[in-house]
C-alpha cells in the first residue's frame, strides 16, 4: 500500500530531524567566520538560508573577509558548488516524470550532501518527502549560523572544534546501512575514501579545488561502477 503524502512528510520529517541537528552544530562555526568577516547575525542567517552549503558559505565569508571583487566570488561559488549538478542529476532519476517545475526548482535548492543521501535512498522520491526533510534541515542551518554570529566566540575553543566535527558523524549514517547490507557499495565507499585522500595529499593535484576534485572522483568511480556491477531493472 502506498504511503499517503501526511505520511510521506512525516517520513521526511524524522529523516530530517538528526540532519537538523547536525546543521544546527556546525553552522555555529560558521557563524563565528562570518562574524569575523564584519556580518551581523541577520545577514548571515539569511546567506545560509540563501546558500544551503557550508563550504560554499566558508568560501564566501573568507573572501568578503578579503574584499574580494563580486566576480570572484561568484566563480569561486560555482566552482565550489558544482558537486550538486551531479546531485541533482541522480535525484532527477527518482522522482516522477510528471512532477511540475515549481517542485524541481525547489527540490533542487535544497540539494545538500545529507538531504541527498537519505533522499537517493527513496524508491521513488516525491517533493512531499523532500519538503518533510527540508522544513526539519534548512532551520537548523539557519537558526545556527545566526547563533553562531551571537554566541560563537563566547564558547569554550574545544566545544566549537566538537560542534564542527558533528556533521561528518551524521553523514557517516547515512551511508553505512547501505554498506552493510551490500558488498560493492562497501568496496566502493572504501575505495572513494583512498581516492580522496590520494587527490588530497598528491602534489600533482594540489592546484585543483576541493569541489573540482569531488566531480572528478564521482563521475570517474560511478562511470566504474556502472560498468563493472550494472543494476538490473526491475520488473
Amino acid at each position: 500500500m502506498e504511503d499517503t503524502k501526511k505520511q510521506l512528510f512525516v517520513r521526511g520529517m524524522k529523516d530530517g530531524i538528526p540532519i537538523g541537528l547536525g546543521y544546527f552544530a556546525v553552522s555555529f562555526t560558521l557563524g563565528i567566520a562570518a562574524k569575523n568577516a564584519g556580518m551581523t547575525a541577520l545577514q548571515a542567517a539569511v546567506t545560509s538560508a540563501l546558500i544551503n552549503a557550508s563550504a560554499g558559505e566558508f568560501i564566501g565569508f573568507t573572501l568578503i573577509a578579503a574584499n574580494a571583487g563580486y566576480l570572484e566570488v561568484m566563480i569561486m561559488e560555482a566552482v565550489a558548488n558544482a558537486r550538486y549538478l551531479l546531485m541533482s542529476c541522480a535525484l532527477s532519476q527518482k522522482i516522477s516524470p510528471k512532477t511540475g517545475l515549481l517542485h524541481r526548482m525547489l527540490m533542487g535548492f535544497y540539494v545538500t550532501d545529507e538531504i541527498f543521501g537519505v533522499s537517493v535512498a527513496q524508491k521513488e522520491l516525491k517533493p512531499i518527502y523532500s519538503y518533510g526533510v527540508i522544513s526539519m534541515a534548512a532551520p537548523g542551518w539557519t537558526i545556527g549560523t545566526f547563533l553562531g554570529v551571537l554566541m560563537g566566540n563566547i564558547l569554550p575553543l574545544r566545544v566549537v572544534s566538537a560542534l564542527s566535527v558533528a556533521l561528518y558523524g551524521m553523514f557517516a549514517a547515512v551511508f553505512v546501512p547501505p554498506a552493510k547490507e551490500n558488498k560493492v557499495v562497501a568496496g566502493l565507499i572504501i575505495i572513494s575514501f583512498i581516492a580522496s585522500f590520494i587527490f588530497n595529499k598528491a602534489a600533482i593535484f594540489a592546484g585543483i579545488s576541493s569541489g573540482i576534485k569531488i566531480i572528478i572522483l564521482t563521475i570517474i568511480i560511478s562511470l566504474i561502477a556502472a560498468i563493472l556491477f550494472p543494476v538490473k531493472n526491475e520488473a
